[in-house]
């Protein structure tokens, strides 16, 4: 499947084992409505962004795959197995997602950097290296612009 440079990537924090199980056993991915980006739920693609729970693929973005749909559902709704969890009647969205694919080479964090999702285009999820490299750069007068990196 092909990203194209337009489309819309979301890139979000997966800090724990059992949610990636869910999104590879039953291929979607819960977001919090109310910490939502403000394009939510019209991205193309989501990425995971692995924390410590994850070893040797820590601090990288491993996987992607295409958002196929979405519901807007209460936690319990999504998750009746946790009846009395906290969250339990907060809303989120159930994103669909099609096939994971494998994001070679994985896109690191060369410092560790506190995220919960990160709003990008497909050219530079495509192109980056460095998860700092997905981040939009503005010039002084608010106008967005690419920074060129030097070949070393």
């Amino acid at each position: 499947m092909i990203i194209y440079p337009d489309d819309r990537v979301l890139i979000a924090v997966m800090n724990n084992q059992t949610d990636w199980q869910r999104v590879q056993d039953e291929g979607w991915y819960r977001l919090p409505a109310k910490k939502a980006p403000p394009q939510t739920p019209n991205f193309d693609w989501l990425a995971f962004y692995f924390t410590q729970s994850f070893d040797n693929d820590k601090w990288a973005i491993h996987y992607y795959a295409s958002i196929e749909g979405h519901e807007l559902l209460t936690r319990h709704d999504l998750i009746p197995t946790e009846p009395n969890h906290r969250r339990a009647k907060e809303w989120y969205y159930r994103l669909s997602l099609g096939k994971i694919y494998h994001k070679l080479p994985p896109i690191i964090a060369e410092r560790r950097r506190r995220i919960t999702f990160i709003a990008t285009t497909g050219d530079r999820f495509e192109d980056a290296f460095e998860v700092g490299d997905l981040l939009q750069d503005y010039s002084p007068q608010g106008v967005p612009y690419v920074v060129l990196k030097e070949e070393l």
